[in-house]
């Protein structure tokens, strides 16, 4: 979403349509005819990972697919889950999602739920309700997520879309979590969802603003490059990913919405190592989010497809890349946006007429509690605001194959681990020490076992942030519920007492799953 921003942003628009280029392209699932004239139509489209071929997206196949969906947030903020969970069981809404046409799912999130200490909240678990998720962290409550997902014939694009749970952040690092920790994120969630083809891509940081730029070489503020080495990084560990690639907000002086202003990728555009896999993301709103220029313009709301066309629809237009509206939204509440929306639900040129060969979309959003835009759901997270899902019924898109979900629980590799014994405090008669436990692999740590022996006799009095064994002078500690996760790179502490003091500082060894 736009940040919480409430302020109007100054914008030039452009009034040039732009000629649809690659006459040569054709819709998918298109009927052909076979021997003697018969019609033979093709396999169910999205089976397996996609890749790109022009302004397309295809499947394993060669079949081009269409990303028709909604946005279901929560992972992003302090609830470090998706949100209605308080009211509704998950899988009942993946199911409503599907039953009224939706066909992927962007989930967004913020690197908080890779920290040790992360743990998810506000889930009834009552009468039975969201049962297989009791005891499980953020990431596993993911994995159940993308698993029904898969099952029920879902296809999900994973959202980097905040450093931290505090709010949205204008470049793709903060001090607080620098580039580093966010590349090693998204490699990590690469390697956790490698195999399992209901994740399709990563889209890989929501709405870049200035002082973000687009093609202007300083590498800590030029987009472009980031999303190239974050692309990169994440296609190293899984190159079977669509890597989705959002604009910024202001380019050669012109500005527009955050993350919605592609003008840069005709003259700079993304190089990634692995061909057919970038798709540029744009997001526009209408005024219940922010005022632009345009809403004011005498010719509203005919001049539209000139805007779009010059900040984003271009690029689909000449055939360069595919584009997803990765998010949309209005209250509706005002004639402007119902006008607003008629008209970009227009432009997104309806499935019944062009097949596959159109942009992609997912709506902002399922959650009716998005303060400018509310959801397709309303307050009491069960009833559908039919006016408002109305007017996507043109641009939805058929199901994929179910039971693309995999493993729930899968296994992305060798997790490793490695321990630092230090001794805090000594008194002679006892002592205090600290052990950090530091994920040194690439993949995610679901639970570690530190181990040491002392050479002299000592026994463990107290510890806290783990559990232990002790046999002799050989100690076992294990994780907490609540530590147990490490992200890539990423570390956790646990304290211990013990009697008596002195003596020499142990080796301890990690092992990690």
């Amino acid at each position: 979403m736009f940040g919480s921003l409430r302020r109007a942003l100054c914008a030039v628009a452009a009034g040039i349509l732009l000629p649809l280029a690659g006459a040569g392209v054709q819709p998918a699932g298109a009927a052909e005819p076979g021997a003697g004239g018969r019609t033979v139509r093709a396999a169910e489209a999205g089976a397996g990972y996609w890749h790109t071929s022009g302004r397309q997206i295809l499947d394993a196949a060669g079949q081009s697919v269409r990303i028709a969906g909604i946005n279901w947030f929560g992972f992003e903020t302090g609830n470090n889950v998706v949100h209605g969970l308080w009211s509704r069981d998950y899988k009942s809404m993946i199911d409503q999602m599907r039953s009224l046409g939706y066909n992927t799912i962007r989930i967004p999130f913020s690197d908080d739920i890779f920290k040790s200490s992360t743990v998810p909240n506000s889930i009834d678990f009552s009468g039975g309700k969201n049962a297989d998720l009791q005891g499980l962290g953020s990431l596993g409550v993911l994995d159940r997520i993308v698993a029904y997902a898969g099952q029920s014939g879902l296809k999900v694009v994973l959202d980097r879309h905040r450093p931290d749970a505090g709010g949205q952040s204008a470049l793709w690092y903060t001090a607080a979590v620098p580039e580093s920790t966010w590349i090693a994120n998204l490699k990590a969630l690469a390697a956790r969802y490698k195999g399992q083809d209901t994740v399709v891509g990563i889209d890989l940081h929501n709405e870049p603003h200035d002082p973000a730029c687009w093609g202007c070489g300083d590498t800590a503020r030029d987009w472009r490059l980031a999303a190239q080495r974050a692309g990169n990084a994440v296609l190293s560990v899984n190159p079977d990913l669509l890597i989705f690639v959002e604009g910024v907000q202001t380019f050669n002086g012109v500005s527009g919405w955050w993350g919605g202003n592609l003008m840069g990728v005709a003259q700079y555009p993304v190089q990634l190592d692995v061909p057919g896999r970038l798709v540029y993301s744009a997001h526009d709103y209408a005024t219940s989010v922010a005022q632009q220029s345009w809403f004011s313009d005498p010719t509203f709301p005919a001049n539209m497809p000139g805007i779009w066309d010059k900040y984003w629809g271009y690029i689909f237009k000449q055939n360069i890349a595919p584009v997803w509206v990765g998010e949309f939204g209005t209250t509706l509440r005002s004639t402007t946006d119902q006008k607003w929306l008629a008209a970009l639900v227009d432009y997104l040129r309806p499935t019944s007429t062009y097949g596959s060969d159109s942009f992609h979309w997912t709506f902002w959003s399922w959650n009716p509690n998005s303060g400018d835009t509310g959801g397709i759901l309303k307050d009491d997270w069960s009833t559908v605001d039919t006016v408002k899902d109305g007017y996507l019924t043109s641009i939805k898109a058929p199901g994929f194959p179910t039971g693309g979900g995999g493993d729930p629980d899968p296994d992305p590799g060798t997790a490793s681990c490695a321990a630092t014994y230090t001794v805090t405090s000594d008194w002679g008669g006892g002592f205090n020490a600290e052990v950090k436990v530091t994920n040194t692999g690439t993949t995610l740590v679901n639970s570690w076992k530190v181990t040491w022996t002392w050479p002299t006799t000592r026994q463990i009095t107290s510890m806290w942030n783990a559990t232990y064994t002790q046999s002799g002078q050989t100690v076992t500690a294990a994780n907490a519920t609540h530590n147990g996760t490490i992200g890539a790179g990423g570390s956790t502490t646990f304290g211990f007492g013990g009697t008596p003091g002195g003596g020499s500082t142990p080796t301890a060894t990690c092992t990690a799953t």
